[in-house]
């Protein structure tokens, strides 16, 4: 049966530099001179946040036309462009540059987190305007965030060397606070940010740093969102595309089956599923794809791919009975080539550097970029 899709939007998070891959810190002009672009507290990466669109034509365009206008911007700077990856692929993580020396939160971040959090990812916020509904989105999303980890994995250089893993933004990112509880209700959530905010391990409402939350106006009091944050950042917005069609796909499910919350259906403790939350989600920052994993469900060992291929073919008819199953196929393609973290480290076992690898990233990306502005949104323009 037909349902209206959810609404969905993105925050994107960018680092610009060099053509050589160099990263330089140009957010404070960006944000000055730029409208719908801010900075992060260190000047090497900017955002931008698109609309909540049900409709993915329109979110595809509010993917793309702000990014060829700070490509534009950046070319009447100098020799600029945007960088691929969700690391300091090419350095340089000993030094934070700060881009609002004034800001206290900044002065927070910096002393206790360092460049641990100078990273560029990707934030998909899904509209889910009741409470308890969003809290069971999120109960069962946080069960299953590395799935979408690992197909956004695009980090595998750190200071111009391999790391060791495909996520190394997520493998070092400070989760804050330590230990999340999965929430059982509105209210659960609301005592305890309270109680955090309280004590201080939380600075501040936005101070929750998980792979997945609520969201909302006036949090944790008012909701309308699931925000799900563990993505690294996908530079290709069609395969974007697919894996917020993916995400939207399992919450059209989740709706028509409630008994998904893992509180119901699984056969672990809140305690338990709490930290299988985050030993899977350990095991894919290294691996990704490859990452064995086990199931919040039933226990069963299976890899990241296999979870992923289970739940596609599970959710092809309800994909396409809700018109997404066009989106949702470069899923495959994804699956079958590998994620962007895997493609570059094929190539540096084929003899290529790490800073080649990026160089030809960087290249890739506008050409993409290029096309995408071309082909498909003048076309829905029309």
């Amino acid at each position: 049966m037909l349902t209206v899709l959810l609404s969905k939007g993105c925050e994107i998070e960018l680092y610009t530099g060099s053509p050589q891959g160099d990263i330089v810190g140009l957010s404070d002009k960006i944000a000055k001179d730029l409208h719908g672009f801010v900075r992060e507290p260190d000047s090497r990466n900017v955002e931008y946040t698109t609309a909540p669109y049900c409709c993915y034509d329109r979110l595809l365009c509010a993917l793309v036309r702000p990014r060829q206008r700070l490509r534009t911007y950046l070319r009447s700077l100098g020799d600029y462009t945007i960088i691929p990856g969700s690391t300091l692929s090419l350095g340089d993580s000993q030094q934070f540059y700060r881009s609002d020396p004034e800001n206290p939160y900044h002065t927070y971040i910096e002393q206790t987190y360092h460049t641990t959090v100078v990273t560029a990812s990707i934030h998909i916020n899904i509209g889910i305007s009741d409470p308890e509904t969003l809290m069971r989105a999120c109960r069962l999303l946080r069960m299953e965030a590395h799935l979408y980890l690992a197909l956004s994995a695009s980090s595998p250089f750190l200071d111009g060397k391999m790391t060791g893993y495909h996520s190394t933004r997520w493998g070092m990112f400070p989760k804050t606070p330590a230990r999340v509880p999965l929430f059982e209700n509105h209210e659960h959530y609301i005592r305890w940010t309270e109680e955090q905010l309280a004590i201080g391990t939380m600075q501040n409402v936005r101070h929750l740093w998980l792979s997945v939350r609520p969201n909302g106006d006036r949090r944790p009091y008012n909701l309308n969102r699931l925000e799900l944050r563990i993505c690294d950042l996908v530079i290709d917005p069609i395969a974007l595309l697919a894996i917020v069609a993916f995400l939207e796909t399992r919450l059209l499910q989740l709706q028509e089956q409630p008994e998904l919350d893992p509180l119901i259906s699984s056969s672990f403790s809140a305690e338990e599923l709490m930290e299988l939350a985050d030993t899977n989600e350990a095991a894919v920052a290294r691996n990704s794809l490859d990452a064995k994993l086990q199931h919040w469900q039933d226990g069963r060992t299976l890899s990241a791919r296999e979870w992923i291929e289970e739940l596609y073919s599970e959710n092809s008819l309800l994909a396409k009975q809700q018109g997404l199953s066009c989106f949702l196929s470069p899923l495959r393609k994804i699956l079958r080539e590998g994620n962007t973290a895997q493609q570059w480290l094929a190539q540096c076992d084929r003899g290529l550097s790490p800073r080649e690898v990026i160089v030809s990233s960087i290249q890739e990306a506008e050409k993409r970029e290029r096309e995408l502005e071309d082909k498909l949104c003048q076309q829905i323009a029309a």
